[in-house]
């Protein structure tokens, strides 16, 4: 598989979570990915365990937030930006971007503090992606000044 190339932030969706577009921020130094999520619930059904939460595709709060669901797959210790570790479920779920779908382990947070509802962390791009650290919105339809700047390269972009 050739690997495209994308910016240190992109437009994502979530086909398996209601199908939510959501800005993530690209980050290679961190290994996982993680998802903000409000009114998280845990329980357990038929032995396994379910997480249901909101997602707010408008992190502003404008628009409707999504309820979704989905199977925990286990737990995971994260230690954030500010030095604290958290126990976070883990769910499975689908990333698109570009004209690709594939399956990525997601840990449920609440990242209020933070810009972007998403983090998208190295393991998920693996094999996928080059990182420009300069260039921002590649899977964006309009062409912006980074993408024509490194003569772009992937084929299903704008």
């Amino acid at each position: 598989m050739k690997k495209k190339i994308i910016g240190w932030k992109e437009w994502v969706s979530l086909p398996e979570l209601g199908g939510a577009r959501l800005k993530a921020k690209i980050d290679t130094g961190a290994r996982s990915s993680s998802l903000h999520v409000s009114d998280l619930e845990i329980y357990e059904r038929d032995g396994d365990v379910y997480a249901e939460f909101n997602i707010r595709p408008d992190k502003r709060g404008k628009g409707k937030s999504l309820r979704c669901r989905a199977r925990v797959e286990g737990y995971r210790k994260v230690k954030s930006s500010n030095g604290q570790t958290e126990h976070r479920p883990v769910v499975v779920t689908r990333l698109a971007l570009f004209k690709d779908s594939w399956p990525i382990e997601v840990t449920l947070t609440n990242r209020d503090g933070m810009r972007y509802q998403m983090l998208l962390g190295r393991k998920s791009i693996r094999d996928r992606f080059y990182v420009d650290a300069d260039g921002a919105w590649y899977g964006r339809k309009k062409r912006n000044k980074h993408t024509a700047a490194v003569g772009r390269n992937n084929e299903d972009g704008p």
